[in-house]
């Protein structure tokens, strides 16, 4: 399970990554990753997940992008339903993620509709292309046959990409965009809203945004087509200031343009400089500022999209 609020399971068919903007400076899978490879060493034991190191500029030890093709079929194991945030140790649409890889995953969640998954990406673009996937072949396939075609090899047994246990008939069995899919981008300042555009181009039975870590205001984000919008300050060493005010603008901002709000928590800053009872928060155990008891009333929100994939989530 996961401690993180807003879902109940993470799956990471890929580990590792690269920085590529500001609200990867503190990035906690990175130092997750070298954290999880001393131990592996310190135990005398290897874990595939966690051997590649990345480019020391962007990416760090145990955090080289890598795909784990023994990790597909864990969602095939899982009965119950649940929402299941997809990669939170990678972004599944890094350029290295092949794209044979991420139909194997897509058939997955295909084949698992019972599952709600939460997928989120820096790299809005590249699911913009690879997901509408116009047609090249001349016979005026509709947007994403291909794609679905490459998911749909993925659940043939004599196939060199099927993942065992997969079933033929996925491309039939399946809508597009898939009706449990949900598709998010991380929006940390201003300077990265135009991740939306992208956002919207790209078929998904839900989008969202997740602005955190939250950096400032965001007073040019455009929220149209957007259901549900994750906001919040950075949490652990290092973290940067954040301010409360930006959540009420960007809480009026969603819900102008009908998308939910969900606050997630105020951060470590505002943790150690905010008190309640005349101590700071932070001294009641709430280094992150996690807690809504603690937050100023408006701002105690924690709402999910009002869709009809989201209601049978």
């Amino acid at each position: 399970m996961t401690k993180i609020q807003w879902t109940e399971k993470v799956w990471n068919p890929s580990t590792g990554c690269d920085r590529i903007s500001d609200g990867c400076t503190n990035c906690y899978a990175m130092s997750m990753a070298k954290r999880l490879k001393g131990m592996e060493q310190a135990r005398g034991e290897k874990n595939p997940k966690y051997q590649n190191d990345g480019d020391p500029r962007t990416s760090g030890p145990g955090f080289a992008l890598t795909v784990h093709d023994d990790a597909l079929d864990a969602p095939l194991h899982w009965k119950k339903p649940r929402k299941v945030f997809v990669n939170s140790m990678s972004d599944l649409f890094h350029a290295r993620v092949p794209r044979e890889f991420l139909a194997r995953v897509f058939a997955v969640m295909a084949a698992t509709p019972q599952h709600t998954y939460q997928i989120l990406t820096k790299r809005p673009e590249r699911a913009a292309r690879l997901l509408t996937d116009l047609c090249t072949c001349g016979n005026g396939c509709v947007p994403g046959t291909h794609f679905r075609s490459q998911m749909e090899w993925a659940a043939t047994p004599h196939s060199p990409t099927y993942v065992p246990g997969l079933k033929p008939g996925t491309y039939h069995r399946s809508s597009w965009p898939l009706p449990n899919v949900w598709l998010g981008t991380s929006i940390e300042s201003d300077k990265y809203t135009r991740r939306a555009d992208h956002l919207r181009n790209t078929p998904a039975a839900v989008r969202f945004i997740s602005a955190e870590p939250l950096l400032g205001p965001l007073p040019s984000a455009n929220f149209t087509g957007i259901d549900w919008l994750i906001l919040g300050g950075e949490s652990g060493p290092g973290s940067r200031p954040f301010q409360p005010q930006w959540a009420t603008d960007l809480i009026h901002q969603a819900r102008a343009a009908g998308a939910a709000p969900f606050v997630k928590q105020l951060g470590t800053v505002w943790a150690r400089n905010t008190t309640h009872a005349g101590q700071p928060v932070a001294a009641y155990g709430d280094t992150k500022g996690g807690k809504p008891q603690y937050w100023p009333a408006h701002l105690r929100v924690r709402e999910y999209p009002k869709t009809e994939a989201a209601a049978d989530a």
